[in-house]
């Protein structure tokens, strides 16, 4: 039975195997590796809905390579304060990623986005973001600005002047309402292709149809993101002895279980 780290046939083999419905114990007689094998390596790439051999492949080049930047520092590295494990840590944020750039968002703007979903504050400086991804500031500087013109991460400064990004409930809730904006300007032309192609032909009654769909997507959109700020992130109110409204006097007995007088 071979040994060592998966080749990108192997992992190509794997997402055929996914493909086809294949249970994980087929896949890895196929290729002669252990089933734990084939398992972990498609929990730790996006599963078995979204795994994806190419993306699979970069993360573990990656992993690879930063564990050989790290291996000198290893021993300085104190422990983590909060009791997680580092290396599991790890491969979830690079999991993370890898279902952020299967939906279609750039690989720095994936990790910065992941960097900032997994730090219990949920906001860094660009210092540490540098700092944390290993990475140019210029490489940090175009995430945060794409990221923030898609209205995924906001910023402000802190009490020492320095800028933060930021994602928090506001932030999902700007998106979607982004995203229903975009979907609102994508109806609107495909609209003005009606009568620029004329109201009577095939190509116009496309358009039209794809304008009405997005209309109602948007819209939808639009319409969930409130009610789920509402029901999700409104703070409930808070009421005291004092303020509660006293129970109507009739001189009569309250039962357990009842909303009105004794004997309605």
């Amino acid at each position: 039975m071979p040994g060592g780290r998966l080749t990108e046939q192997e992992r190509q083999q794997i997402a055929l195997g996914l493909a086809d419905g294949l249970a994980y114990a087929e896949i890895a007689r196929r290729l002669e590796r252990p089933t734990s094998t084939i398992t972990r390596e498609v929990m730790r790439n996006g599963g078995p809905t979204a795994y994806r051999a190419d993306l699979a492949h970069r993360a573990t080049e990656h992993r690879a390579h930063r564990r050989r930047q790290t291996t000198p520092r290893r021993p300085q590295t104190p422990p983590q304060a909060d009791g997680r494990d580092a290396e599991t840590v790890r491969a979830y944020e690079e999991m993370f990623t890898t279902l952020l750039m299967q939906q279609g968002l750039p690989k720095m703007m994936s990790r910065v986005l992941t960097c900032l979903y997994t730090t219990d504050e949920g906001s860094l400086t660009a210092s540490e973001l540098v700092q944390r991804l290993q990475v140019s500031p210029a490489s940090v500087s175009k995430a945060t600005t794409f990221l923030e013109g898609q209205g995924l991460i906001r910023r402000e400064r802190d009490e020492r002047r320095r800028e933060r990004y930021i994602v928090d409930n506001d932030v999902w809730y700007q998106s979607m309402a982004a995203a229903a904006r975009s979907h609102a300007q994508f109806a609107e032309t495909a609209r003005q292709g009606v009568s620029v192609l004329g109201p009577d032909s095939p190509a116009a009654a496309r358009l039209e149809n794809i304008a009405r769909f997005i209309d109602f997507v948007g819209e939808s959109i639009a319409r969930a993101a409130e009610q789920a700020r509402e029901v999700l992130y409104a703070k409930p109110e808070t009421t005291s002895d004092d303020t509660a409204a006293p129970e109507p006097d009739q001189g009569g007995v309250r039962k357990p279980g009842c909303d009105g007088p004794a004997g309605e």
